[in-house]
């Protein structure tokens, strides 16, 4: 059976682990956070004791980390991961960062005879833990056939989006598409439930009409419009405002390197960072209704 290591156990990278521990796999983990590396080893996983640990005899690597700067630590340097791991070994980093970041990562795995692809996912800590992601992959479709049994065993759509930071490039599009429909839903929300009409009844007629998006499906901002959301429950849980501020700010990084004009991205990203100046970083992002009005708690 392949032998996986895994290492960042937040929420999103825990979740993960556990169905590839569920699959069969036998797992070894490494997080800065012991008590989280602890759950996991009950679960029947090992305790590497460093990221060097982790990865010695894996045949795959994955990674889950929060941004550029610390991918770029774990792997890269003299005493960066990728010296310690075996020619031949898949490297699947599912972080999402920046596109160059990730192809400075590729164009150094490959050096070193090391399949690396870049592989961030949709889907949310919901999806993370009904091994239902969306993978976006990049990098040689060799090696995404290699890993698929690998990927299947934590998500439910794979695509390959093309050569080495493709995946990345997919994702920063996806996510500011996101949070354009987050913003404009929090929005309309906000400005029928002001005028009067219930806020379930305009939700369903928005969802069944032109306006239909995936936040009115799956994601509703407002409060106790969707009981399963993190909106009903004080906006805990869910996909951070911070994160979703570093992924628009990707975004326009990439915008800025191609000479796109991406307007309502960067007006979104003027919207999250409001939010982090209001200290609302670590709620979901679905928290942008607070911006537009809801209901007193």
């Amino acid at each position: 059976m392949t032998r996986i290591a895994f290492i960042g156990l937040g929420h999103m990278g825990l979740p993960m682990a556990r169905n590839l521990l569920k699959a069969g796999f036998p797992l070894s983990a490494h997080d800065l956070v012991p008590e989280a590396v602890a759950q996991l080893a009950g679960e029947g996983a090992r305790a590497a004791n460093d990221a060097h640990d982790a990865v010695q005899d894996a045949d795959v690597v994955i990674s889950m980390l929060p941004a550029s700067r610390h991918v770029e630590s774990l792997y890269l340097g003299d005493d960066g991961l990728l010296a310690y791991i075996a020619p031949g070994t898949l490297v699947l980093e599912c972080s999402t960062i920046a596109p160059d970041s990730a192809k400075k990562v590729h164009q150094a795995a490959g050096k070193l005879g090391i399949d690396l692809l870049d592989a961030p996912v949709s889907g949310g800590t919901a999806g993370a833990a009904a091994g239902t992601l969306t993978f976006m992959v990049g990098g040689a479709a060799e090696a995404l056939e290699k890993a698929r049994p690998v990927f299947q065993a934590m998500g439910k759509n794979i695509f390959h989006a093309g050569p080495a930071g493709a995946g990345q490039l997919a994702k920063v599009c996806n996510n500011q598409l996101l949070a354009v429909q987050m913003i404009g839903t929090a929005e309309s929300m906000a400005l029928g439930v002001a005028n009067g009409l219930d806020p379930r009844v305009l939700a369903e007629i928005m969802r069944q009409s032109s306006g239909g998006n995936w936040v009115l499906e799956r994601y509703n901002p407002w409060p106790g419009v969707m009981e399963t959301t993190p909106a009903s429950h004080d906006y805990e849980g869910g996909f951070m405002s911070e994160l979703m501020a570093k992924d628009l700010g990707l975004a326009q990084e990439t915008a800025l390197a191609s000479g796109s004009s991406t307007p309502m991205g960067g007006l979104a990203l003027h919207l999250y960072r409001v939010l982090l100046r209001q200290g609302l970083g670590k709620k979901d992002f679905s928290v942008v209704q607070s911006l537009f009005g809801a209901p007193e708690e």
